[in-house]
């Protein structure tokens, strides 16, 4: 997952170990008894996260990634490929308020407004992953206003709150997977096909190869095995082209090799991925409509906060929108207004297309 990540070309001691003595010592103690494991074969499998006592994220990553010169806003043109028997076309066009309007106004505004030097964001968490955010503190650092936040669905008392440690905001806490991507196959098998490495004109290969990926496995050879079989067995037919069955097989295979690695119990299910909150409720750990202060400021779930559409639907019909105004997200299947109601993770796995 590594080799196909966008970090595959920066050392794995940039970001595990960093620049200093002290950290290189650190890591040396802590790597003589992963030495052990190794060759004692008695570590877990996965791999348990977060780590511990991980070198603050802001003092690798910050070393290429400049807070100050983040790009503004961005335009991602998405493909998908629904679960029918055509893989029907479904597009969405969304603008990424991953900055401010224009880069010169720098983090006053957007989703990287986070890690703005003058501010900042403090929370506890619950649970040991994570993943349960009771508490969210903002601190003004040029005027010193601070604003405290509280899961009303999950109050806890002072008591309580003591015994739980304050963390900082920082990269980490949404960029969990910055060079392990582990990509669920509702993404991937998609990816894909856009691609053209898993063929589109295969009728119903998206819902085959989401049953598929499904399934867990012991090792890579036997997945790859199933792989080939059941694709063999569902297209035996003589009207289905054998060249796109083969190409299929071949795709998900290569596909599946890099998401998934049976020996190590590692899918995408293993790792959270707080990058959005389809799969997981990353940013709807705290942007969720339930954290209020005292004075009833909630930390709203506005999905127009961090991206806007503007266009979505069947490239024969796709609904465009006015300039400058966001389109109401229309969900692919008709699930009327259920969507405004859950998360999507009460629904997507991953293995959802």
């Amino acid at each position: 997952a590594y080799l196909n990540s966008p970090h595959a070309r920066v050392p794995c001691v940039d970001c595990h170990v960093g620049e200093g003595a002290d950290w290189y010592v650190r890591s040396k103690l802590s790597g003589m008894y992963q030495v052990y494991a190794v060759l004692a074969d008695n570590y877990p499998r996965p791999i348990p996260t977060p780590i511990e006592n991980l070198r603050p994220a802001r003092e690798t990553c910050e070393r290429c990634h400049w807070p100050e010169k983040f790009y503004a806003r961005k335009l991602r043109l998405q493909r998908h490929y629904l679960a029918d028997e055509k893989n029907s076309e479904w597009n969405i066009n969304m603008i990424m308020k991953i900055g401010a309007p224009h880069a010169a106004m720098g983090l006053q505004e957007g989703i990287h407004w986070h890690i703005n030097p003058k501010v900042k964001i403090e929370y506890k968490a619950s649970d040991k992953e994570r993943e349960v955010i009771p508490w969210v503190k903002y601190t003004n650092l040029e005027t010193g206003k601070e604003v405290i936040y509280q899961d009303q669905y999950n109050m806890l008392d002072e008591s309580q709150l003591d015994t739980l440690e304050t963390r900082l905001f920082d990269c980490m806490d949404c960029h969990t997977r910055p060079s392990h991507s582990y990509q669920p196959p509702a993404f991937f098998v998609n990816q894909a096909m856009v691609n053209g490495t898993i063929p589109t004109d295969l009728p119903g290969i998206k819902a085959l190869a989401m049953e598929i990926c499904a399934e867990e496995f012991p090792t890579t050879d036997s997945a790859m095995t199933y792989i080939r079989k059941q694709i063999l067995e569902h297209y035996s037919d003589s009207d289905y082209d054998q060249n796109l069955v083969e190409q299929a097989i071949t795709g998900l295979q290569s596909e599946f090799g890099k998401n998934i690695f049976p020996e190590m119990k590692v899918r995408w299910d293993a790792y959270p991925n707080h990058i959005g909150h389809l799969e997981f409720n990353g940013c709807f750990r705290c942007h969720n409509d339930e954290h209020m202060s005292e004075d009833e400021q909630v930390i709203s779930k506005d999905c127009n906060l961090c991206h806007t559409i503007s266009a979505q639907g069947p490239p024969d019909k796709l609904q465009y929108s006015e300039h400058g105004q966001p389109l109401e997200f229309v969900h692919p299947e008709d699930i009327d207004e259920v969507w405004k109601e859950s998360l999507c993770t009460d629904c997507h796995t991953g293995l959802n297309p």
